[in-house]
């Protein structure tokens, strides 16, 4: 799995770092997504998956 995210698209929801934070977090500044582990481990593949179904900006991508 690859996993990429589009910041211009994100709006600091952070429902991502909720679900996935091995995988994500946001900048203290202005919230937008922080992409820690572009090819997380498996253990991390249902999280992501989540993640990405729930962003509401549509911003993080997903190759498997």
């Amino acid at each position: 799995m690859k996993v990429t995210v589009d910041e211009v698209k994100c709006c600091g929801a952070g429902q991502c770092v909720l679900i996935a934070p091995e995988v994500f977090d946001q900048r203290d500044d202005d919230g937008i997504v922080i992409l820690l582990e572009s090819e997380p481990g498996e253990d991390q593949y249902s999280l992501v998956r989540e993640a990405a179904a729930v962003c509401p900006a549509l911003a993080i991508e997903i190759a498997e």
